[in-house]
């Protein structure tokens, strides 16, 4: 078997430890030889010194701070001997010294030598040249330039492998998405086809959308399928500490883009350098170094084609609404693609593709589990699938089962069990109770879904119970009816805990916001108001991919306007709740019959709880008709 050869280390760095050891020696030298090579003293007591000065034994002394060496008087002509102590808070001391003839003066200075011109002169620079050696070595990574290669850029070059090789094929859902990208590939691999016909390919292509729903798995497909060079980055790893080095890095990314076209450039997080320059402020620091790299990337994408080659700009947002409009001009990033959550069909395919890297038994039906799963993004069906493959392993079985799919979807949407949460008898009857509440009233209003499932078995961090409704289909559009259901279903528990006990819990709260916050959505977005008529009356924010609405999203109106406001959702909520009390109070033996039993049970769900809740009875349309 060969061995390799030991790597060698670098010139710089066995220059910089020879001079740390050069240092260190003399260093150690200047300490060390004085004490070995030096004359040896003998030390006495300071009383012992006194009493040989009132003796008149003491030739001459050299009083110092830390150290007093005196002489004795020789005997026939010979120098008498040379010793030392340490000095004590005197004051009378010279004084006593004259009076006895004792000749003394104070320590000279300290002589130079060449030890210490050496240390003073030399040591230093030897060192922090060292020290330089050292760090940009460090920094530069095995680069050339070193410590300067922090203005290069950390662009990741696609390197094409079969064995992790993403395609078109590993995309699903996203269809639409699918086809803008693959004109941009074509015109990679044949652009003759659009230059005989005069049209010209986009030079920067955004993809938005919400988290999860793979934009950057988009990229990676682009990379797999178009066969040439891939420059892969994130926003961040623009911005650094030193002021201009991001737009540097900009420079240097297009600079090996222009040595390598036709290729492809992938910016993820665009928004952590494309935020909108306007109301910036004008604060110092790393705002302005962002700008500083906004401009040069909007000086670098307008017009960098090299004759036929090309460079293609893709970059990927959560938060379009954030970037500067000079980046989304045409000659910059032409094309927004939007990448949404997939439909009914996408997530079929999408589970298909997930569902094909684990061992799946007989009785599954993805389609059932894609019907399950409105709102789902690709991450979290990919998520979805790994935690079902997780809870069959998890049971020591060899293949993933659709039970093990429904348990998985339960613990994404309201989390884990909490078994070992133990609630009282009178805690698990209100429980109870306010579930079923929730089922009844959302098996009769329209604009629910089809209830699956009721448990009392606590989830999560704060759930005690859940009711689980499942669309049938995708839904795009809801009309006021529908709305006002839902609503009436979020008050369905706490209608329960007072049709039966007669007072109130904290268990409602979330109820009450997401009923609140539908009831005023429709009067100030949806325009479905009698009294305030078809207007809007907050501000429209587009693209909030990420959920992160304002506080108040409220248009500026008059205290009037505002109260009347105020009292239309009041009564949308008020209404639906009177609702919920009355359909409740109709179906009060159904409401005892289910709660006893799931009591008992503390899960009901398939078709025992069908059987159930096509007993309820619903409200005439008179009675469901109030308020709306």
């Amino acid at each position: 078997m060969a061995i390799k050869d030991k790597p060698k280390t670098p010139r710089n760095r066995q220059i910089a430890n020879i001079l740390f050891l050069l240092a260190g020696l003399f260093f150690l030298a200047n300490l060390l030889l004085p004490s070995f090579f030096g004359p040896q003293i003998p030390r006495v007591p300071y009383s012992m010194f006194i009493d040989q000065v009132q003796d008149g034994k003491v030739n001459r002394a050299q009083v110092g701070q830390d150290e007093i060496r005196y002489q004795l008087k020789g005997e026939d002509s010979q120098p008498g001997q040379v010793l030392s102590t340490t000095p004590i808070f005197d004051l009378e001391l010279p004084q006593r010294l004259e009076k006895n003839g004792v000749e003394f003066a104070a320590v000279p200075p300290p002589k130079g030598n060449w030890f210490s011109t050496l240390l003073g002169w030399i040591i230093p620079p030897l060192i922090f040249v060292g020290i330089l050696q050292f760090f940009a070595g460090r920094f530069g990574a095995g680069a050339p330039q070193g410590a300067l290669s922090i203005t290069k850029s950390k662009a990741k070059v696609y390197v094409e492998g079969e064995s992790t090789k993403v395609t078109f094929a590993d995309v699903a859902g996203v269809e639409e998405a699918k086809t803008e990208l693959v004109e941009v590939v074509d015109f990679l691999k044949s652009p003759q086809r659009f230059i005989n016909i005069g049209a010209k390919i986009p030079k920067g292509v955004l993809l938005v959308g919400p988290p999860g729903t793979g934009k950057t798995l988009l990229a990676k497909a682009v990379a797999g399928e178009a066969g040439v060079a891939f420059f892969s980055i994130s926003g961040s790893e623009f911005v650094e500490l030193f002021v201009g080095a991001g737009a540097a890095r900009v420079r240097d990314l297009f600079e090996q883009a222009k040595q390598k076209a036709p290729c492809i450039v992938f910016i993820d997080e665009l928004d952590a350098i494309g935020k909108s320059r306007a109301g910036g402020g004008g604060f110092v620091g790393g705002n302005d170094e962002r700008e500083q790299t906004l401009n040069q990337l909007l000086t670098e994408m307008d017009g960098f084609a090299v004759g036929e080659a090309t460079v293609i700009v893709l970059a990927a947002t959560n938060r379009p609404e954030v970037l500067d409009p000079a980046l989304l001009r045409p000659g910059r990033f032409d094309r927004q693609v939007l990448v949404d959550r997939p439909d009914l069909a996408g997530r079929l395919k999408i589970l298909e593709i997930y569902a094909n890297k684990v061992k799946l038994g007989g009785d599954i039906d993805l389609k059932a589990i894609a019907t399950r799963t409105p709102g789902f993004a690709g991450a979290d069906l990919a998520n979805l699938v790994n935690e079902a493959a997780l809870l069959a392993a998890r049971n020591r079985r060899e293949q993933v089962s659709q039970a093990d799919f429904a348990e998985a979807i339960e613990r994404v949407v309201a989390g884990l069990e909490k078994k070992s949460r133990v609630l009282s008898d009178k805690e698990k009857t209100i429980v109870a109770y306010h579930e079923v509440g929730h089922a009844l009233v959302g098996a009769a209003m329209p604009g629910g879904g089809k209830v699956a499932k009721i448990s009392i078995v606590p989830r999560g961090m704060a759930a005690l119970g859940y009711t689980l409704q499942l669309p049938t289909e995708d839904r795009f559009l809801m009309d006021e009816a529908e709305i006002r259901g839902q609503i009436a279903t979020l008050l369905g528990g706490r209608s329960a805990e007072e049709v039966v006990f007669g007072s109130i819990t904290t268990g409602a709260s979330n109820d009450l916001q997401r009923a609140t916050d539908l009831a005023e959505q429709m009067v100030t977005t949806y325009g479905m108001s009698k009294v305030l008529g078809p207007l809007a009356y907050d501000k429209g924010q587009s693209n909030q991919f990420l959920g992160n609405s304002a506080m108040n999203p409220r248009r500026m109106v008059s205290d009037e306007t505002a109260k009347a406001i105020d009292d239309e959702v009041k009564e949308i909520v008020e209404t639906a709740h009177r609702q919920a009390v009355e359909l409740l109070n109709k179906n009060r033996d159904l409401l005892e019959k289910i709660a006893q039993q799931i009591l008992e049970v503390e899960v009901i769900e398939g078709e025992q709880l069908q059987n159930l809740l096509n007993q309820v009875q619903s409200l005439d349309k008179a009675t469901a008709a109030i308020g709306s």
